[in-house]
């Protein structure tokens, strides 16, 4: 690729994609949908938006690209999920539902709309490590939470003592929705990830 940015998808299955398009190319990336294998194989980074984590499971695995996304983040393709991408990022879930699956990447198990229903959506400003300047202002749509991480996965921002931003290695997750506030600065850091990640061959 001879782009100076880094290209980088957002699952386009279901869920908030534009506003993650919009947010990517603020922060300096090319940015794209994302719905089939070759397309995947084509980006140096992927976002999987919010949604229903159920609906984006199935559709992964109807559509093909349930299994080459679990290899390329075996291989260390930087990936960030939000809201319904954090629970696609666990390696497991609190009472999942039937045949919900995750493409894991992450060492952390998290509650499914844990912070209540859509009705009991909120904002919260949010400290993140690593993202300078104020917090950030988490808007919280039947959000999930974590409720614990293995030794691999480092705790970036928690909410009302709960776990609400992890990372390990390439994989962010939050639990929260930065693309819907206007301020790029989460996704800054992930673009970031995905330059770092490159390889001079690549350049």
């Amino acid at each position: 690729m001879t782009n100076e940015n880094p290209v980088i998808g957002v699952l386009a299955l279901q869920g908030d994609v534009r506003e993650h398009l919009v947010a990517l190319a603020a922060a300096d990336a090319v940015a794209r949908a994302v719905r089939r294998p070759e397309e995947l194989a084509a980006v140096d980074g992927l976002v999987i938006p919010g949604g229903e984590s159920t609906t984006i499971s199935k559709l992964a695995v109807l559509f093909g690209v349930m299994e080459p996304l679990r290899a390329r983040v075996r291989d260390g393709m930087p990936v960030y999920g939000t809201c319904a991408g954090m629970i696609m990022l666990a390696d497991k879930i609190l009472d999942p539902r039937s045949g919900q699956e995750t493409v894991g990447g992450i060492d952390m198990i998290v509650r499914r709309n844990a912070f209540g229903r859509q009705n009991e959506s909120f904002e919260a400003a949010v400290d993140v490590k690593g993202v300078p300047g104020d917090p950030v202002e988490g808007v919280f749509i039947r959000a999930p939470w974590v409720e614990s991480v293995g030794a691999g996965a480092e705790v970036l921002a928690e909410h009302d003592g709960h776990i609400v931003a992890v990372r390990q290695g390439n994989a962010l997750a939050t639990s929260f929705h930065p693309e819907l506030t206007g301020d790029h600065r989460v996704h800054a850091v992930f673009v970031a990830m995905a330059r770092a990640n490159r390889t001079p061959e690549s350049l």
